[in-house]
């Protein structure tokens, strides 16, 4: 229900050949829902199936089914809505139509890692076509096609970072290896067992 936890099975859904799932019952408080924004200028097939509210929050159930992304720009100010999410949101644009450009981001040298820099090496080992910069990153994506995967992605012990490499490799031409995925218990411990039944 997390926007930031549902954001990868999210992301997932939407780069992954012939995916269609249900996400029941996430949170869409505009202050936390950045992310679904950029995901659908990208182009992304994403509808609401009900709405309520729950505990004083409004919720929805999201069907996400694969689609193809185009490059977009994504405005400085929209990080305080989805600060947690650019690093899957580097994977969704790594698939994506032309280039995605990141700017206004220095907050996130100073999370769990060096966001920045951390996505870049790792997508970077993966084939992927990116560019860093003090504040972001612009990334080049395949058009739909599989990223070349076959490299270490190094987590540097980031729960996110972990799990956005982790979506990357359900759509990536050759396995990727995560150096330590045990960052991911201390904020979604179900995630691999989420995937696992969502790739069954």
């Amino acid at each position: 229900a997390d926007p930031s936890s549902a954001a990868f099975p999210l992301v997932a859904g939407l780069i992954v050949p012939g995916s269609d799932i249900l996400i029941e019952s996430v949170m869409t408080n505009p202050l936390r829902s950045g992310l679904l924004t950029m995901l659908r200028e990208m182009g992304a097939d994403i509808t609401v199936e009900r709405e309520a509210n729950e505990g004083g929050e409004t919720v929805a159930d999201l069907r996400v089914r694969a689609s193809s992304l185009k490059g977009v720009t994504v405005p400085p100010e929209r990080a305080p809505a989805m600060i947690d999410e650019y690093p899957v949101l580097a994977v969704a644009a790594a698939f994506a139509s032309g280039t995605t450009r990141m700017c206004g981001l220095q907050e996130l040298r100073v999370k769990e890692s060096d966001r920045i820099a951390t996505m870049r090496a790792a997508l970077e080992a993966n084939g992927v076509v990116l560019e860093e910069f003090d504040d972001g990153l612009a990334i080049t994506g395949t058009g739909g096609a599989p990223i070349p995967g076959g490299g270490n992605a190094v987590s540097r012990l980031d729960h996110r970072i972990a799990m956005s490499m982790t979506v990357a490799g359900l759509a990536a031409a050759a396995p990727i290896a995560i150096d330590d995925i045990a960052p991911v218990q201390t904020s979604y411990p179900a995630f691999f067992d989420v995937l696992d039944s969502l790739v069954a």
